[in-house]
């Protein structure tokens, strides 16, 4: 089997890559210089010249709020565009089997909690993610919808927070987690005696670690189709894939402090806003099928750690 990897330099597309490689699996991979996913003709030519037996699609343009809020059209767009020629060629191509990674912002911003899948289009969304989630959800109804007409296996999983190597550690576009992740890692570096963090630290977050996500990926992507189809419906078809336990930001400000030796202070600044509350996913339908998390998030933390280090800065005295 020869599976075509789309997004293979992200983060998760990269431990799919890995964990493909680790199986003997042969991955085809393009960079975005060498294939531009929102070129319609140039996705045609390149799936009529590789031909591959398989496609996993996680290839996405993905950002933070301020990102969001500030190119909505570059979102909604460039998403769409990936999905319908990504799965559309692929269907032209003979292509049965198909993976779409989704995102946990396709539910709506007052979903009752842990977000099952039965919530998808019950509700508004978050406004400031809106067209990227709007884009999301037509790539699980594209794959829905080529199943129902052509008999196509096109499958859709939707992780919660992810984490690990490869993350983005920038420090104005970054996520909650490798933001944390740096702002201690220079906080010892520099020797500070205080890291202030935005909020209450009273939201609780879920975080999975992207080994993890990548192997439950593989895990659907590699199911019997009678076993899929027991576990979901054709139009209800997507898998959420969490850790299935959630922490404070306070919790995991204290546990990131202790991975990189930090042991100053650490304090909320309250007169910023705490965001949405709460966000867990429910992660019932997987683990009913098999599968089941197997990075602790400490471990996890200090796997990323270590990545962070080895990739973007020297270790600082007292990490550990």
């Amino acid at each position: 089997m020869r599976v075509y990897v789309a997004g293979h330099r992200g983060m998760v597309g990269g431990a799919i890559v890995r964990q493909l490689a680790a199986r003997d699996i042969e991955t085809i991979t393009r960079t975005h210089a060498e294939l531009d996913l929102t070129n319609q003709a140039a996705v045609a030519d390149f799936f009529a010249t590789e031909k591959p037996d398989a496609v996993v699609l996680a290839a996405a343009k993905v950002g933070g709020i301020h990102a969001n809020n500030t190119y909505p059209a570059e979102f909604i767009y460039e998403n769409l565009m990936i999905e319908a020629n990504v799965i559309h060629q692929a269907y032209l191509n003979g292509i049965e089997r198909l993976l779409f990674l989704g995102s946990s912002c396709i539910y709506p911003r007052a979903v009752t909690q842990p977000m099952r899948e039965e919530a998808l289009l019950t509700g508004v969304l978050e406004p400031t993610n809106e067209p990227y989630a709007v884009a999301k959800i037509a790539g699980i109804k594209l794959c829905e919808s080529y199943n129902r007409q052509y008999g196509t296996d096109y499958r859709s999983v939707m992780p919660t927070n992810l984490y690990g190597p490869g993350d983005n550690f920038h420090p104005e576009n970054s996520h909650v987690m490798p933001a944390l992740i740096r702002r201690f890692h220079e906080a010892v570096e520099n020797n500070f005696d205080e890291v202030i963090i935005w909020g209450s630290g009273e939201p609780r977050r879920e975080f999975l670690h992207v080994d993890d996500m990548a192997a439950a990926s593989l895990f659907i992507f590699g199911l019997q189709r009678d076993a899929y189809a027991a576990k979901t419906e054709p139009m209800l078809s997507h898998i959420n894939v969490g850790f299935g336990e959630d922490v404070t930001i306070r919790e995991l400000a204290q546990q990131i402090a202790d991975v990189t030796g930090f042991a100053g202070r650490i304090s909320f600044d309250t007169s910023k806003p705490d965001g949405t509350m709460r966000k867990l996913m429910d992660s019932t339908r997987i683990k009913t099928m098999g599968w089941a998390p197997q990075v602790s998030l400490i471990d996890g933390l200090r796997s990323t750690y270590r990545w962070f280090l080895d990739n973007h800065a020297a270790a600082p005295i007292g990490a550990k």
